[in-house]
């Protein structure tokens, strides 16, 4: 048998701080946060595992101690691995990760001992729909219009529509203003630049402003919007 074993698919960030956030299930059933999305997985039926896969992420949790002589080792890419209790270095088996870890004599961190069926608490934050792949994350910033990058799809939205939509309206009114003022530049100066020569360097960047602004009109329009699921505020 081998010492050394590893569960999940890849991510690319360390996992976040574990913070329990469940809520009693209706029917009694008892659940756990996964420690690298936080979504809530069900351990009915899987409470005689050592470890549960989230369906969420593919991340591997740990939900008992190692066995005897092992412990428990998460990769800076989020694999869960279990090696000997004395190795030293620890070599991560993902394709797209193959870091090798070398261990303390003290690797079990307080995040990776075995989680215990959570509590409800309180949690500070909010679950959020991502507007790119529609999984749910938790965004812990206690205010929307924000921008979040999504721990799935690792694309960046908009948590609420009030940013985008404020900022799309802001660089649109600036580009126009910067335009008129180089149309009027243009035609109230034409007389003066044929002499000096610099002034059309005043009509350029009054165009380049509104153009750029322009840009990034559009950008602020067309950024996906990811609305909260529920909010604890």
């Amino acid at each position: 048998m081998r010492l050394e074993k590893w569960l999940a698919v890849s991510a690319a960030e360390l996992p976040p701080p574990y913070t329990a956030i469940a809520s009693p299930d209706a029917s009694g059933v008892p659940v756990i946060n996964c420690r690298v999305c936080q979504s809530l997985i069900n351990l009915d039926g899987k409470l005689h595992q050592h470890v549960v896969k989230c369906t969420v992420c593919n991340e591997a949790t740990p939900i008992k101690n190692p066995p005897s002589g092992k412990k428990y080792v998460r990769c800076q890419c989020n694999c869960l691995l279990i090696c000997k209790d004395t190795s030293r270095k620890i070599g991560c088996p993902r394709p797209n990760c193959r870091r090798i870890i070398t261990l303390g004599p003290v690797m079990l961190i307080p995040e990776e001992q075995p989680a215990q069926p959570a509590l409800p608490v309180q949690p500070d934050g909010t679950r959020v729909v991502c507007g790119h792949c529609g999984n749910t994350f938790l965004w812990m910033e206690l205010r929307f219009n924000t921008l979040a990058k999504c721990p799935h799809c690792k694309k960046i939205s908009s948590v609420g529509s009030a940013l985008p939509r404020r900022r799309c309206c802001a660089y649109i009114t600036i580009g126009m203003i910067c335009i008129f003022i180089g149309v009027g530049l243009t035609v109230g100066t034409q007389d003066f630049a044929r002499r000096y020569h610099a002034t059309y360097v005043s009509w350029a960047i009054a165009y380049l402003l509104g153009l750029i602004c322009l840009i990034r009109a559009c950008y602020w329009g067309a950024i996906k919007v990811s609305y909260p699921e529920h909010s604890f505020a």
